[in-house]
């Protein structure tokens, strides 16, 4: 084995061979909001993405009009091909309900949000040290050393 190996290195000081190496696209879920009302429009949207390389589950429901794409893709190719469809699509602006410190700040609620998430919005995180959570600390009752009045 020594000798191969200084051998290798040997001929690799005098011959340069560069090879491209290819970005390794990550596993990741895409998820897509589109606009289906039928079993028709269902079908095309799963099948124009179905036939993306690297995809490996599509999932859709239609009642929150969400696609959930998993795989070696790329979010903008896996939106412009639902976008080739005819149909309206975005990425999913929402989050879940409890995730949210302030659900109700404005811009965050939504009424045309599926029921149990709200809009995505930087008014609906806290502020770090904010003094509504210290407040409310105090009076909480997994907190060992809050007010004994309550």
């Amino acid at each position: 084995m020594g000798a191969l190996d200084s051998l290798s290195e040997y001929i690799s000081d005098y011959f340069h061979v560069s090879r491209k190496r290819r970005k390794r696209k990550v596993k990741q879920t895409v998820n897509i909001k589109v606009k289906m009302d039928c079993d028709g429009c269902e079908r095309r949207v799963k099948n124009a993405v179905s036939s993306m390389k690297g995809v490996e589950t599509v999932e859709l429901n239609r009642k929150i009009h969400k696609v959930t794409v998993s795989g070696y893709v790329e979010p903008k190719k896996v939106l412009k091909r639902v976008e080739r469809t005819g149909k309206k699509a975005e990425m999913w602006p929402y989050v879940p309900y409890n995730v949210v410190a302030y659900p109700y700040a404005v811009g965050v609620y939504d009424k045309k949000a599926p029921a149990g998430y709200v809009r995505k919005s930087e008014q609906s995180q806290p502020l770090p040290g904010a003094p509504d959570d210290v407040i409310m600390s105090l009076f909480s009752d997994e907190n060992p050393n809050a007010c004994t009045v309550m």
